[in-house]
């Protein structure tokens, strides 16, 4: 089977030989063989694991995401986030550190849209102030 990962910044993964796949969803973990029938589901925080042609077991760490089985043997995922590693302590250490400083730049971001926010909301009470005080001029 064919197993592609990708996030909006490119392909994480990208395997031919995927001998089988467990993964999870909100019902429960799940696995994939070849030749599964056409699937779709949506992932949770997550971690995947999978055997390709040579017995490796790899693993990839995602933040959400579309699952997708076609033809029995095309495994497709699209995710805001990924993390691929050889083995579970390697990619905890990983996903720590990535998906901490992805946190930490999204609530400086948030936190940025919000003052954004409250001076545009301050701005317009301003103006509208200035109107009704104009109003009530003779």
């Amino acid at each position: 089977m064919k197993l592609i990962i990708t996030t909006p910044f490119g392909v994480i993964v990208n395997s031919e030989d995927i001998l089988s796949l467990r993964a999870e969803d909100a019902t429960g973990n799940f696995g994939i063989l070849p030749l599964h029938a056409d699937f779709m589901t949506l992932l949770g925080i997550s971690v995947l694991s999978w055997r390709d042609a040579q017995e490796s077991v790899r693993y990839c760490a995602v933040s959400n995401g579309i699952f997708v089985v076609k033809g029995g043997s095309q495994i497709s995922i699209a995710t805001r986030e990924a993390v691929a590693g050889d083995n579970l302590a390697d990619l905890k250490r990983r996903v720590l550190g990535e998906f901490s400083v992805a946190s930490t730049l999204e609530s400086k971001s948030r936190l940025s849209q919000e003052r954004i926010q409250a001076e545009a909301i301050k701005r317009i009470q301003d103006y509208l102030h200035q109107e009704e005080h104009y109003a009530h001029t003779p």
